[in-house]
Formats: C-alpha cells, sequence, structure tokens
C-alpha cells in the first residue's frame, strides 16, 4: 500500500540508488507526516520502499497515537514483554529484500540501526541524512508564517528579559526571567537551552549560566535563545551592556553589528552561502579584532534549530527563496568579553526579508 506523502523521497532513492528510505521521529517524520513522537528506549522506524510502498515498526504503547497519522501501509506493531527484533523480522519479510537503505544518521540510534541490519542483513544501510533532509530546506509560505510567530515571541520575551536586568542578579536569574517571560508570551517549547552569559562567560560561545556570578557594572550580557511554536524553531541572540559600557565595548561591539548588516543586506537568491559567509567575515578579519573571530555566519533554521542551510565558507549552495538561515557574526576575546548578533532571514524573489525586528544598537540596561 502506497502513502502518497513518501512519494517526497522518491527522488532522493533515485539519486542515491536506494531502494528505501527509513525514518525515525524527528524533524523529517514530523514534515512528512505533521506529528513527532518522542524518541525513548521504544524504536519506531518507518520505512518508505522505492516501489511506493511504506511499512512501519511501531510500539503497542504508541498504536493510538500512531493511527492518527492515517498512514497508508502495512504496521508492524510491537509489546515491550516481547521486544521489537519480531516485528523489525516481519517487516523485512514483508519489503522483500532491498539491497540499499538509506537513514537519518544524525538522527537514528544505534540500536535500530542495528535492528534494521537483522531485519535485511543483504541490504547496504547507508547515511542519507543529507539528501533525507533537503525536503525541508525549501519552507512554505505557512512554515515562514510560523517561523515569524516564533521569532515575535522571542522578541517579546527578550523585551520583557531585558526591563527586569539589575546589577546583581546571576545569570541563573536572569535565564529564569527569560524562561518565564518565554511561556508568558506564547512559547509552546523551547528551541533549545538558552545561553545567558555575562562578563567574561560572554567569550565562549555556548557558555552556561552561572548560579555564583553576580552581574556587574559594565558587563556585557550575551543571550541566545529561541522559542518553539507548532515545533518550529526561532533562534535570537543580543548582546547588551549593564548600567554602563566602556570606550574598548563600544567599538567591539560596532564591530560586530556592522559584519551583522554586511550579511542582511548581502543575502538574496544565487549567491552562494560560502560567499555570504566570506561576506560577514570579512568585516571582522578586516578589523582589529581578527583574532576572535571563532565561528561561521549562521545556519538553517526550521523543525531543527540547526538545519541546511549552512553558511559557511566551502558550501557552494546557491541561496534560493525559501531558505530560513540566521546570521550570526560574533567576536570572542576569552577572559574579557564575548559578542554575539543574531538574526533570522528568509531568503525572497527579490533578496531577504528580516524576520527578526529586535534592535541592534548598542543598548545599555538596569
Amino acid at each position: 500500500m502506497e502513502d502518497a506523502r513518501l512519494s517526497a523521497f522518491a527522488t532522493v532513492m533515485q539519486q542515491e540508488s536506494l531502494h528505501a528510505v527509513a525514518l525515525v521521529p524527528g524533524a523529517n517524520f514530523r514534515r512528512v507526516f505533521g506529528k513527532d513522537f518522542h524518541q525513548n528506549e521504544r524504536p519506531l522506524v518507518v520505512l518508505a520502499l522505492a516501489s511506493g510502498q511504506a511499512k512501519a515498526v511501531v510500539p503497542h504503547l504508541e498504536m493510538a497515537s500512531f493511527a492518527k497519522l492515517e498512514f497508508k501501509g502495512e504496521v508492524f506493531p510491537w509489546r515491550d514483554e516481547e521486544g521489537f527484533e519480531a516485528a523489525f523480522q516481519a517487516c523485512g519479510s514483508a519489503a522483500g529484500a532491498l539491497k540499499t537503505i538509506g537513514v537519518e544518521g544524525q538522527r537514528m540510534r544505534v540500536f535500530e540501526y542495528l535492528a534494521l541490519c537483522r531485519a535485511f542483513p543483504g541490504a547496504v544501510v547507508s547515511d542519507a541524512h543529507k539528501k533525507i533532509s533537503q525536503l525541508r530546506v525549501l519552507k512554505t509560505p505557512a512554515e515562514i508564517e510560523t517561523l515569524r510567530r516564533a521569532v515575535q515571541v522571542s522578541e517579546a520575551a527578550l523585551e520583557a528579559t531585558l526591563r527586569q536586568v539589575r546589577v546583581g542578579l546571576t545569570e541563573t536569574q536572569v535565564e529564569s526571567i527569560l524562561l518565564n517571560e518565554l511561556f508568558a508570551n506564547g512559547a509552546e517549547g523551547l528551541s533549545f537551552a538558552p545561553i545567558v552569559a555575562a562578563g567574561s562567560n560572554s567569550a565562549q560561545p555556548h557558555a552556561k549560566a552561572r548560579p555564583d556570578y553576580r552581574i556587574q557594572e559594565g558587563d556585557a550580557l550575551l543571550i541566545d535563545f529561541g522559542a518553539r511554536v507548532q515545533g518550529y524553531c526561532a533562534d535570537l541572540t543580543r548582546t547588551v551592556f549593564v548600567a554602563k559600557v566602556s570606550d574598548e565595548d563600544r567599538v567591539f561591539y560596532d564591530t560586530v553589528a556592522r559584519a551583522n548588516a554586511a550579511g542582511r543586506e548581502a543575502a538574496r537568491p544565487g549567491l552562494p552561502a560560502g560567499e555570504l559567509d566570506d561576506l560577514v567575515l570579512r568585516v571582522l578579519e578586516t578589523s582589529p579584532y581578527r583574532a576572535f573571530t571563532r565561528h561561521k555566519t549562521g545556519h538553517g533554521l526550521g523543525l531543527d534549530v540547526h538545519e541546511e542551510p549552512y553558511i559557511m565558507r566551502g558550501n557552494a549552495t546557491a541561496l534560493r527563496p525559501g531558505m530560513v538561515f540566521t546570521i550570526e557574526p560574533g567576536l570572542y576575546q576569552l577572559g574579557k568579553v564575548g559578542v554575539r548578533i543574531e538574526d533570522d532571514v528568509v531568503i525572497t524573489e527579490n533578496g531577504c526579508e528580516v524576520l527578526s525586528s529586535f534592535p541592534r544598537d548598542l543598548r545599555i540596561v538596569g
């Protein structure tokens, strides 16, 4: 039996000479079926065959929820007490001999991979994650609207949070305020655990909030976070200064702001992602702060907070209308100060639309 929703992978299978594609719960699964399942110790795998047929191995516990997907294919349920091995073997027998199966290498876990290999002992199981995920690279108008809503929720929460920042608060206290404001303003979840970093901690790109450091006058306060709405992720960063800012830190900040502006102004269809990264990084690398650059310009955004396209040197992928990604240049002087300014943009027919509108001018809070 065919499930037309899985026909989206027909091109992938043809290009990669695959006889099947296996999906597990995650962003690609949700894009196809409109619903996700929590990954736990119970494997759930959907198999799309090049023949057009579809098979699924599903925990009995999840059968009622899985039925709501109106899956058009054969389902092999299994119970905890009997284990999943027999269900995989039955699926393998029903699907027939397959020579090549593509899986989501960044998503499928080892025990699911091994069960698949045992069910199809003659098959070559390979990582086709990048190709499978191409389904999600170009966002629909409805997806863009949902991302826009996620950004709006995030920005409202950030403004409310910054109004409460004061000298003497700890990073974890600011983080707590931010989390409360996110859900108060309509977040349905978090894109990722927020980064709230002050003073020298702001120079760590993926810093953890500290419960024992109290924010001081003149500290940079870097906040990187995002609201999740209907499964779609916003990802924003703003760096502010608390109570005052030194002349040196002001110049440091302005350099990052110029790089961010260069990226927003240059992004357009047809431009290779690597060239956009070059344009942004060139602003940082021709400044006195070249030594403090530590990462690429950005990454795609959607059901995953990090996905294609990656805005990095060497990526020849041409930007296309419907691609959504971040522009997030940063400078990090270890032991002293870090600044990152991150916006979310979507490529349009003529250029790009910046989904985020939170002010980028240097701001002093508290």
